[in-house]
């Protein structure tokens, strides 16, 4: 019965890791962050994504704390977030959050404070989603984890 619940996990992370790469949230880059991950670095990939979730926060209050300030004229600022926010989200293979940087920063070179606002809240959006998912994935992983820990208590890390 446990090596089911094993195999079903597998087989539900795989298929939501399908979605996520069908939807263009992400990318090749988040497989290759995955194949570091082994048995000498177990929480690799959750603790590189929890280090991006923090510093995605930051951006996202600096940027919205610029924006939302009626003496804003920094573009130049916000393109400097927004380089360190494309980034960060290419390095772990956020597409689609990485996507609306890109055009949030065209809309931050033009100038265009209601582009940029509207930027912001798809960048929020998106974002929101990115982490809700792959905490959803790391639930999964932890408990697919667990499950081999029970089934097989020989081989469970310590």
């Amino acid at each position: 019965m446990l090596g089911w619940g094993v195999d079903r996990l597998r087989a539900d992370m795989s298929r939501l890791l399908a979605i996520l790469f069908h939807q263009g949230v992400l990318d090749e880059q988040f497989l290759q962050l995955q194949q570091l991950q082994d048995e000498s670095s177990p929480n690799f990939v959750s603790e590189v994504v929890n280090i991006y979730f923090h510093e995605s926060e930051k951006l996202l209050r600096n940027l919205r704390a610029l924006l939302l300030d009626r003496e804003f004229s920094d573009y130049k600022k916000m393109g400097i977030h927004l380089n360190q926010f494309m980034g960060s989200s290419s390095s772990i293979g956020a597409k689609r959050v990485r996507n609306v940087c890109v055009a949030f920063r065209a809309a931050s070179e033009q100038n265009n404070r209601a582009g940029c606002l509207r930027a912001l809240e798809l960048l929020e959006h998106e974002y929101c989603y990115l982490k809700n998912k792959l905490h959803e994935l790391f639930q999964m992983e932890q408990q697919r984890v667990l499950a081999a820990g029970v089934r097989d208590p020989l081989h469970q890390q310590h």
